[in-house]
């Protein structure tokens, strides 16, 4: 499946996460620990290492070839990963949806990257991978990434208590939702 990629802001390019990202990925998540620790489940060391990379991106990239999700990366200058965007969960047939995530790295923030490929990710669910809609959630105190969903046309759709299980506890979340297009789903 061959979906969009491009610039996103000040030489920042979205593009598909590649089997040769681990390496990048490792330094990357290593740099943000402390940043993403709040928004994200409790990681096990192995994540942080190069070679727990590979065994994630491995898996990963067998979901794309399946049409479960489409990960891409945030890459600065020097092939430098500063932040991931994901589609996952994706459901054909009168669903036709899937669900949205992302991060962007500490000293990224307040550029405009996460809106940049968010919109992005948008046109290439609607334009390339044929989904109705995506919902995605954020803790209720994570007022930047609902900031971001509110930029990209997405609505709130209600609360979800004990809905994602972050930084060892459950926690609460806003649901959010974007209606791509009105069309029908393709026959399968």
């Amino acid at each position: 499946m061959m979906v969009g990629s491009g610039d996103i802001a000040d030489g920042v390019v979205l593009r598909l996460l590649a089997e040769g990202d681990a390496g990048a990925l490792a330094s990357a998540y290593t740099e943000n620990r402390k940043h993403l620790e709040p928004w994200e489940p409790v990681r096990t060391e192995s994540f942080f290492t190069e070679q727990g990379q590979a065994e994630r991106v491995a898996g990963l990239l067998g979901q794309l070839a399946e049409g479960a999700l489409v990960p891409w990366v945030m890459e600065a200058a020097g092939g430098r990963i500063v932040g991931t965007i994901t589609l996952s969960g994706i459901t054909r047939g009168p669903f036709c949806s899937a669900y949205l995530g992302y991060w962007v790295g500490a000293d990224q923030q307040n550029r405009g990257l996460a809106s940049s490929a968010v919109r992005q990710v948008c046109e290439a669910a609607r334009d390339t991978v044929g989904l109705h809609r995506i919902e995605a959630s954020t803790l209720v105190d994570n007022a930047a990434s609902q900031r971001v969903l509110g930029k990209c046309g997405f609505e709130p759709i209600g609360l979800a208590p004990d809905y994602l299980h972050i930084n060892g506890a459950w926690r609460d979340c806003r649901l959010f939702q974007r209606v791509l297009h009105d069309g029908d789903p393709a026959v399968f």
